[in-house]
């Protein structure tokens, strides 16, 4: 099946945007966890339409049902990848979808990693994107911090480059669905508390809390789950300040790809939030109907 659009993320922006598509008669499936920080609003007053205080567990839930109503698939699962071949396949632990355009909206990275000198290596041996600069550390000894789906997922992709990978957990144990339990055997795993990263001018080794050390060429972050930003790069899409660069409508950079919300930056509203989903959807529906 083809659909015409994958909305990633149902928060505001994605149901938003879902409420729009849908009633245009575009084959719309909006995947998502139940990660949104507004779940984590115990008292929302200042979204329009309510005469009382509601919690942001409540709004949620309302616009998941009422896009339901109007037609849109909802599925509970996590993105790892999205690639843009002909179409664009978006891929979760346990399945593959195919679209014809693609919506961001899972929020800004809220990833704090507290290692030391962490942001010091960033683009001298740390990296959040695989298919960016795997290409570098050919036959090289290379790590993946993370322990879920996501690390073992951008672990198999560094495969194409080195086989010397090691996953490392920092402290946390494995949180794998059945697809990666039976992939994460390919890798040595270590699971010691990260304490900081060294080197000159380049990263150089890993430092353990246990007073341990090993030297390694690069650290791949892929800690937790995927963010719109970690697949804005690996698209090729421009971001700038942790957030995906867009135009008026939403648009990014690369063709059938829209961004809406927080992962794009500016005052992070519910409202804002609402809006952008609407501006995305409307630039959605007028590109998939201009599609041969």
């Amino acid at each position: 099946m083809v659909y015409d659009v994958i909305i990633v993320g149902k928060g505001p922006a994605g149901i938003s945007a879902a409420l729009y598509t849908v009633r245009a008669n575009l084959k719309t499936l909006v995947i998502g966890g139940p990660g949104s920080s507004l779940r984590k609003a115990g008292k929302v007053d200042n979204y329009y339409g309510f005469s009382e205080t509601v919690t942001g567990e409540f709004l949620l839930k309302q616009g998941e049902l009422q896009a339901i109503r109007l037609g849109a698939e909802l599925v509970e699962d996590e993105v790892i990848a999205i690639e843009k071949k002909d179409l664009f396949e978006v891929t979760t632990p346990g399945a593959s979808y195919t679209a014809k355009s693609v919506l961001l909206a899972t929020g800004q990275p809220q990833k704090k990693l507290r290692i030391g000198n962490l942001e010091k290596y960033e683009g001298k041996g740390v990296s959040y994107c695989t298919t960016c600069d795997g290409f570098f550390y050919k036959d090289l000894k290379v790590g993946v911090l993370g322990y879920r789906d996501f690390a073992v997922h951008e672990a198999i992709e560094l495969t194409a480059f080195t086989k010397n990978i090691t996953i490392y957990t920092n402290g946390k144990e494995l949180e794998l669905s059945e697809k990666y339990r039976e992939e994460f055997g390919k890798f040595r795993i270590d699971h010691r508390p990260i304490l900081k990263f060294e080197g000159s001018e380049f990263l150089e080794k890993v430092c353990f809390e246990d007073g341990t050390e090993e030297s390694l060429d690069g650290m791949f972050i892929a800690y937790e789950t995927a963010s719109s930003v970690d697949f804005a790069m690996k698209l090729g899409i421009l971001t700038e300040n942790n957030s995906i660069i867009v135009d008026g409508a939403q648009k990014t950079n690369v063709d059938g790809v829209f961004a809406a919300g927080d992962c794009t930056g500016g005052f992070k509203q519910i409202a804002v939030a609402v809006g952008q989903g609407a501006l995305a959807a409307k630039s959605i529906i007028e590109y998939v109907r201009k599609l041969p």
